[in-house]
C-alpha cells in the first residue's frame, strides 16, 4: 500500500534551522523515499511499511542527535500527489 506523510520538525533549540536540515537530508538519504520539502512542511511518498519504518527511524536519530523536538504528521492513505 502507498502513503503519503506530511511531517514537519520543530526542534526546541536555538539552532533549530541546523536540526530540520539535517533531519531532510537524512530523509533524502533514502532512494526509496521521495521527498518534498516546501517552507512549512515536508511530503514524503513511498511504500506505508517502508516510510513508517525510516521515519521512525530518522526521528529517533533526530531526537538523539539534536535533543527536543516536536514532530507533527498527517498520514494519508494512497499517493496524494497532484497529477500534472
Amino acid at each position: 500500500m502507498k502513503v503519503t506523510v506530511e511531517i514537519s520538525m520543530y526542534p526546541l533549540a536555538d539552532d533549530y534551522l541546523r536540526g530540520i536540515v539535517g533531519f531532510i537530508e537524512a530523509l533524502n538519504s533514502h532512494p526509496e523515499l521521495e521527498v518534498h520539502t516546501n517552507p512549512t512542511s515536508t511530503h514524503v511518498f513511498g511504500d506505508y511499511d517502508t516510510v513508517m519504518s525510516l521515519l521512525s527511524k530518522e526521528m529517533h536519530s533526530a531526537h538523539q542527535s539534536g535533543g527536543q523536538a516536536s514532530f507533527v504528521m498527517k498520514v494519508l492513505a494512497g499517493d496524494v500527489r497532484p497529477v500534472g
